[in-house]
């Protein structure tokens, strides 16, 4: 859950960090009872990560009395990176879970190729999620900001595109992948909307209602995975044969690609030799 990073935690800041944590514990424990960990780790290692971060750093800004106060705001900020890094795992573990009616088909390294293209597209949108505006926050407020762009654009591109090719890759919205992907993209839009607000605010309460409603989005998010995860999952379909031509030609023509490059490295490398 994203903290509310207001001065101080008010009530209605209270109700919403102790709702989205119990939604957290609902999930994690329907994820638990369906033996999701076994198919999906690291979304379920995620989610109990966010609720013992989120407690953490609720007993953190009560205690300092401040979110934007001095230790407890460097908390947040390592807990953003560490939450970026699982993110990206969940992105490479649904990726990943889509291809499964293939994995016998495909090479070993897919998974690797996978991430790899998955960290060039954030590599991609980080210059875009820039904006002069960071320049009137210091070096902490920057770093979380660009970093709650980046991933946010990156988690809606991931949704745009999982819900777009959802016929060619036969998943619908009963499938795990497309549930979880929709839960990230639509809360995400609600993230990077009051990211890009925040840095045209100058009313501190308008800027902590956007903190609120990102929070209150956050939660509509949990308790619509646990509607989801409450459910008895739906059995996956197999790939239309276009598609699996289509990604098995993908997969030869980088087998081809690679196996030309090392000939071609050893080619002159004897060259060398004589």
């Amino acid at each position: 859950m994203r903290p509310l990073r207001g001065q101080t935690l008010n009530r209605a800041d209270s109700l919403l960090w102790m709702a989205g944590a119990a939604a957290e514990a609902v999930l994690l424990f329907l994820l638990l009872r369906r033996r999701v960990f076994s198919s999906l780790p690291v979304f379920t290692s995620y989610i109990a990560w966010s609720l013992i971060s989120d407690l953490g750093q609720y007993a953190a800004s009560n205690y300092y009395a401040g979110y934007y106060s001095g230790a407890a705001f460097r908390i947040y900020v390592v807990s953003l990176a560490i939450d970026s890094l699982f993110q990206f795992g969940v992105l490479i573990e649904l990726s990943r879970s889509v291809l499964k009616p293939l994995a016998k088909m495909l090479p070993w390294w897919t998974p690797i190729a996978v991430a790899i293209f998955i960290a060039i597209i954030c590599a991609a949108i980080w210059p875009l999620a820039s904006s002069p505006e960071f320049g009137r926050y210091d070096k902490y407020g920057r770093d979380l900001i660009h970093l709650e762009q980046t991933f946010s654009i990156l988690r809606i591109l991931f949704f745009l595109a999982l819900a777009g090719c959802s016929q060619l890759l036969s998943i619908g919205w009963r499938d795990r992948e497309l549930q979880i992907a929709t839960g990230l993209g639509i809360y995400s839009m609600f993230s990077l909307s009051a990211a890009v607000l925040h840095t045209h605010q100058v009313r501190s309460t308008q800027y902590h209602l956007l903190d609120q409603i990102v929070a209150a989005s956050y939660s509509c998010c949990l308790l619509y995975w646990a509607y989801c995860f409450a459910r008895q999952e739906a059995e996956r379909r197999e790939f239309t044969p276009q598609m699996q031509n289509f990604l098995l030609a993908m997969a030869g023509t980088a087998r081809t690609t690679r196996i030309a490059l090392a000939d071609s490295a050893a080619q002159r490398s004897r060259d060398r030799r004589k």
